[in-house]
């Protein structure tokens, strides 16, 4: 079972400073709002809603803003939220990097041109729709914890339908399937007694690109941080690869 964590590895190493950016409410409440426009505006029966609603809350996220996100999307509050809508945008970044952006947006102008000046003032381009995607493919990932056994978790993985795994730190793991096969992987390991802190959706990158000069790592990372600084982005997935010196230097 071969491993795919690289740029899990980077986000995390990113996650203290990306924290301090303020802006996780309105990501989180965006994607709650899609998911419940997007089926049953019941956490229950709606996998994308539950994992949502489910990250809203460990972000810190209250109910009172949650189930108003819920109402939004199902559209029985009374506002009108039928212009926004999921996409996806793609560049390059310092040094030839892809950059997958995924947006949710009520005026795609406005997003688009906030990208292009993201992107032209840290060494990059946005590209046109397809120049960097073909170096990724989109898989369901399970993040589990408090792995003691790595075997019962192989074996637990299988009977759940997953491709591989891959243990990225002290009894850490992260195990992909097919998308359509999420939900019954999360169910298959929460059934064995697994600890499963998140269930996304999650571009892998067939193709990494090593950065190891100081000054295009520093511009990466800017042009990274900038772009997740939109309000409009939910998501950015890159296919670098550095160095832990060179990611503790920049990422301040």
């Amino acid at each position: 079972m071969a491993g795919h964590s690289k740029w899990a590895n980077i986000k995390r190493q990113k996650a203290v400073v990306d924290a301090k950016k303020g802006k996780t409410f309105t990501q989180l409440s965006r994607a709650i709002i899609l998911a419940a426009r997007g089926g049953v505006p019941d956490p229950a029966l709606n996998f994308q809603l539950r994992t949502a609603v489910d990250k809203a809350k460990a972000a810190g996220i209250p109910n009172d803003n949650i189930e108003r996100a819920i109402a939004k999307g199902a559209g029985t509050s009374g506002g009108d939220n039928s212009s926004l809508e999921a996409i996806r945008y793609e560049g390059y970044g310092p040094g030839g990097v892809a950059i997958l952006i995924e947006a949710l947006t009520d005026n795609r102008n406005r997003t688009a041109a906030d990208l292009r000046v993201a992107f032209s003032k840290n060494g990059g381009n946005l590209g046109e729709t397809g120049c960097v995607s073909w170096m990724f493919d989109q898989k369901g990932v399970c993040v589990v914890q408090n792995v003691v056994d790595e075997e019962q978790l192989l074996e637990a993985s299988l009977e759940g339908g997953a491709e591989s795994y891959e243990m990225t730190e002290d009894e850490t793991a992260e195990i992909f399937t097919e998308i359509a096969n999420l939900e019954t992987l999360s169910q298959t390991l929460k059934d064995k007694g697994f600890e499963i802190t998140d269930a996304e959706l999650r571009w892998i990158s067939g193709n990494n690109v090593e950065v190891t000069d100081p000054d295009q790592a520093r511009s990466l990372l800017k042009l990274i941080d900038t772009l997740e600084g939109l309000d409009d982005v939910q998501n950015v997935t890159s296919n670098f690869e550095m160095a832990e010196h060179l990611m503790a230097t920049n990422i301040v």
